[in-house]
């Protein structure tokens, strides 16, 4: 069973501790460093709203993270999500979700949830798909490399 709260600074080093790879840092944080510090989520706070965690009942184990972001037309977006590898497909992420939804829709009247999944993570697809997310967009995004990054905007009728 699983609960929530807002984030803790005890939290930074466990919530750090999650992305195993360069590559799952870069869906979680795109401007983040490999390996994630305590210093870069707080630099990502300055402009970031509701930070969350979801912590395991019976051990107090922080679990998964995520908080809100403003885009340009001061939407509200899912940012930084991210779930401890030994917590993966067992129903932290859909806790994460629904809780951060809850808080959109009750906290600041939400009516639609967006969040941006890269290309790449098909897991993060597949898991946005099952409940309920679509996609209406596509960015593409030049990366310092020259490289070039697909991000699939995606959106949730909260109503």
């Amino acid at each position: 069973m699983y609960i929530h709260r807002p984030l803790a600074d005890e939290d930074l080093s466990t919530i750090c501790s999650f992305p195993q790879t360069p590559e799952e840092l870069f869906y979680v944080s795109p401007r983040s460093e490999f390996p994630w510090t305590p210093e870069q989520v707080l630099s990502l706070l300055e402009n970031r709203y509701d930070p969350t965690v979801i912590v395991e009942e019976s051990s107090g184990q922080v679990v998964a993270y995520a908080n809100f972001y403003e885009d340009i037309d001061q939407s509200l977006w899912l940012g930084n999500v991210i779930v401890a590898p030994s917590h993966r497909g067992m129903g932290a992420a859909q806790k994460l979700l629904q809780t951060m939804m809850d808080i959109a829709k009750e906290k600041y009247g939400m009516t639609r949830f967006y969040l941006s999944c890269h290309n790449t993570n098909s897991r993060g697809l597949v898991f946005y798909h099952k409940l309920g997310f679509e996609p209406y967009d596509v960015r593409i995004t030049t990366l310092d490399d020259d490289q070039k990054m697909i991000t699939i905007q995606m959106s949730l009728n909260l109503v």
